[in-house]
């Protein structure tokens, strides 16, 4: 419709366009009649003649009536596509209109059909109350009873069953655990003994070590608490304590005064004294290097020096960075299979021993002293109980903690990680020390020679050549009064007075 209103618009604007110029010539060749004097100009050879106007005109007419045709043509074949769309429609919708019949007259049916069951069912459910003498609630209840009594016995079997089948599947997993576990964490293991050794360039070196009566051993084994053995290898002097730390400053000061060649007392106490300023600083340097290497982060500096003191303590003769390494090893494997903290676990690993470096300055089980190194630093309780729970001295409070506890007995109990009662034994010599301690006038004590000599160091200014004789006996009664050991123990008091002079 719109296409033959434009048609007819078109044809419309030809006409006029055509008239306008017809009225133009005709008032141009008036004009020209009526001023004959006057040359009238040529009209451009771009105007067309009237006849060629009208010729035009004819043109467009023709092309509009033409275009007209077309249209309508058109538009009948859309009207006559239309009225089929339309009858198609029709045809649809009365099809629909008589399904839509059908289906209502068949849900009619199905509900009537409904009823009629419903009803039936209502008739014999009477019926079989009339003829069981129950009703339908009590019947069901009756029946429900016969069966549970029926298969009661078979519902025990089975739960059983299913018990021991869960018990096992659960026993097996944790040994494949525990054993990839071991398999993983594994270390090899090499006991710590109680012993150094240092090497020397000759045995004349040895005769320099003992000084004139013995002075410089003396010097040597008062400045640093251990028991020095001479006479038993060639070129070699063997070095006891049952104290690692002690042992190693001892070994790194005769090493130095070999080297040096000056031996003689005040050159000792010098250079153990700076050994000692050293083996402080090398620990905590030990300790941070311990921390990185576990990848736990975030520590205290006073934890930080404390682990840097693993390195020369052991437990049952296995070194306790070699033990703490191979429980937080195993820990975290079995706290990664469990889907535990592996971060908590790993942290609690490291330190879970921490007490047994503090040992010689507290009293009581190590595990104790851990739970009070770590509430000194503000650890979380979570983690506390974790690391101080692994021997049973306390309740344990998170699967954490209880691995920890597994992987701890794992790696002191696997073969061949531990070789004696080495607790025990620094137990023994610890109690030695202590005993000569309390006495007054006391300045230092060390128990040597695996335990069979303690060598006491008195304050000449609190203590006289009188009074040391007394304490002697007096430590070696309290020592054999409280204390048990094999064979004898020696007790050596020293006092020493030294004066100073300045030349000047």
């Amino acid at each position: 419709m719109v296409e033959i209103v434009l048609a007819i618009a078109a044809i419309a604007g030809v006409s006029t366009s055509a008239w306008l110029y017809l009225q133009q010539k005709k008032k141009v060749v008036k004009e020209k009649e009526k001023a004959p004097s006057v040359e009238v100009p040529e009209p451009p050879s771009a105007v067309p003649s009237v006849s060629e106007a009208r010729a035009q005109a004819r043109e467009i007419v023709v092309e509009a009536k033409d275009e007209a045709q077309r249209i309508r043509q058109k538009s009948f074949e859309v009207e006559k596509r239309f009225s089929s769309q339309e009858a198609v429609l029709k045809r649809r919708e009365q099809e629909l209109s008589k399904r839509e019949q059908n289906l209502t007259a068949s849900q009619r049916g199905v509900s009537h059909k409904l009823a009629e069951l419903d009803k039936l069912k209502k008739e014999q459910l009477k019926k079989l109350e009339q003829v069981a003498s129950l009703t339908g609630d009590e019947a069901r209840s009756q029946i429900l009873t016969e069966t549970e009594k029926n298969l009661k016995d078979e519902i025990a079997r089975r739960i059983k069953q299913t018990e021991e089948e869960i018990k096992e599947k659960s026993d097996e997993k944790t040994r494949d655990i525990l054993i990839s576990a071991i398999q993983q964490a594994g270390t090899d293991h090499a006991a710590d003994y109680t012993v150094s050794k240092v090497k020397l360039p000759d045995e004349e070196m040895k005769g320099r070590i003992i000084g004139k009566e013995g002075r410089n051993i003396r010097a040597f084994e008062q400045a640093t608490g251990v028991d020095v053995e001479v006479d038993e290898t060639p070129n070699e002097i063997r070095i006891s304590s049952f104290d690692g730390v002690r042992r190693e400053i001892a070994r790194l000061a005769l090493e130095k005064l070999i080297a040096d060649g000056r031996i003689q007392p005040a050159r000792i106490e010098e250079t153990v004294a700076k050994v000692k300023k050293n083996i402080e600083a090398k620990m905590k340097e030990d300790g941070e290097r311990l921390a990185y290497d576990t990848g736990v982060a975030g520590l205290p500096e006073g934890i930080i020096r404390l682990l840097g003191r693993y390195k020369y303590r052991a437990s049952y003769g296995q070194n306790l960075v070699t033990h703490s390494l191979e429980v937080l090893n195993l820990a975290k494997y079995i706290a990664a299979e469990l889907r535990a903290d592996v971060e908590l676990v790993k942290k609690a690993a490291l330190l879970h021993d921490i007490g047994k470096v503090m040992t010689a300055e507290a009293e009581g089980p190590h595990a104790i002293l851990t739970r009070e190194i770590l509430e000194k630093y503000q650890f979380d309780e979570k983690l506390i109980n974790a690391a101080a729970a692994h021997h049973e001295e306390e309740e344990f409070k998170s699967v954490e903690a209880v691995i920890i506890h597994v992987a701890d007995a794992i790696s002191g109990a696997r073969p061949g990680a531990r070789f004696e009662n080495y607790e025990a034994y620094m137990k023994r010599m610890r109690e030695f020390e202590d005993a000569a301690l309390a006495f007054p006038g006391v300045d230092k004590a060390y128990a040597i020679s695996a335990g069979r000599e303690v060598r006491v160091m008195v304050k000449p200014s609190e203590t006289d050549d009188a009074a040391v004789t007394k304490l002697a006996h007096e430590i070696a009664e309290k020592i054999q009064k409280s204390l048990t050991y094999p064979g004898q123990v020696k007790v050596t008091v020293i006092r020493e007075v030294r004066e100073e002079g300045v030349a000047k």
